[in-house]
């Protein structure tokens, strides 16, 4: 593996799946690996699970890691071409992505969307320009229009709890007062197109992801009827694609209870974090026994292992 942007960077998702999976149960196998190698961890925005999980993941394979909040710790990048840089960036990406390039053999990037202009967002120039400038493999830690290391964990705790060959697996639009992107859906949806489960995507009229990222995926404006019969229901917000990154309801009545997961076949709850208590869901479906979000976020820790494993292999 070259780079980790997205699915496509993935030649064997079972095998990665596995890999995650033996990670876990072993996590020192490969400590060697990483040896004499060091991996940047760059954070445009706020993280608790990427940054920690990528950290401890990293140090299991014996690789020296390098924290920076970009912006904070050091200068603020201009990331387009030809401009005249009388601004508030201080320093260019060209020189910035080749200088980090030449500390780290790897180099993690966390940058969301700024949700005002949705072709810039969904042009990933800030990923785009390091793997252009940098020279050393990529690793999406969450991007304007993805998180596939999320993806990758949802997977893996898919694949330790499904009780079918088939699951039903649905995905879940749910309130909130923000605008927030759309990467953990889009991808979410990317990564269970080719895995063996039913795929449904539930949420309000004007909130439709690009057709790209559903897929084969079935999309029903019934929370309700999507629900029925499902194993697992995947909850999160996004705001809308179509009305680039506005917010086009609140409506409470989306929230996950207890009444809305009866309806599914003893489903268990997925949820990638950080949420808001008994505004997206309620307090008796988080705290109760199908409850994964936990299991969820303790497996980041073996998907970012299993990513930076297949890099190391091919440095």
């Amino acid at each position: 593996m070259k780079h980790f942007l997205s699915l496509e960077d993935v030649a064997d998702l079972p095998q990665l799946i596995s890999s995650g999976i033996a990670a876990k149960r072993n996590p020192f196998a490969d400590i060697e690996l990483g040896k004499n190698k060091t991996i940047g961890l760059l954070f445009f925005n706020s993280s608790l699970r990427t940054r920690i999980s990528t950290q401890k993941a990293a140090q299991n394979l014996g690789l020296n890691v390098i924290i920076m909040n970009v912006g904070q710790d050091g200068w603020g990048l201009e990331m387009e071409e030809g401009v005249i840089m009388n601004g508030d960036k201080a320093e260019h990406v060209k020189e910035a992505a080749a200088v980090i390039g030449r500390y780290c053999n790897i180099i993690g990037i966390r940058s969301f969307a700024g949700l005002q202009d949705r072709d810039k967002d969904y042009q990933e120039m800030v990923f785009q320009q390091f793997k252009k400038y940098a020279d050393v493999p990529i690793v999406n830690l969450e991007s304007a229009t993805r998180h596939p290391l999320q993806s990758l964990a949802d997977c893996i705790t898919i694949e330790e709890f499904k009780l079918k060959q088939r699951p039903k697996v649905v995905l879940t639009w749910l309130p909130h007062f923000k605008a927030l992107p759309q990467a953990v859906a889009n991808s979410f949806c990317e990564w269970m197109n080719p895995m063996d489960v039913e795929l449904v995507i539930t949420h309000p009229e004007g909130y439709d992801l690009a057709p790209e990222f559903v897929g084969k995926g079935q999309v029903i404006y019934d929370q309700d009827k999507a629900l029925e019969g499902a194993d697992f229901v995947y909850g999160k917000n996004w705001s809308s694609f179509t009305n680039y990154g506005q917010v086009l309801t609140s409506d409470p009545s989306w929230m996950l209870t207890e009444t809305k997961m009866a309806l599914t076949d003893n489903g268990k709850f997925m949820h990638c974090l950080p949420l808001r208590r008994n505004m997206k869901v309620a307090d008796e479906v988080l705290d109760g026994p199908r409850s994964l979000v936990i299991e969820e976020a303790a497996n980041r820790e073996w998907s970012a292992q299993a990513v930076l494993k297949e890099i190391l292999l091919g440095l």
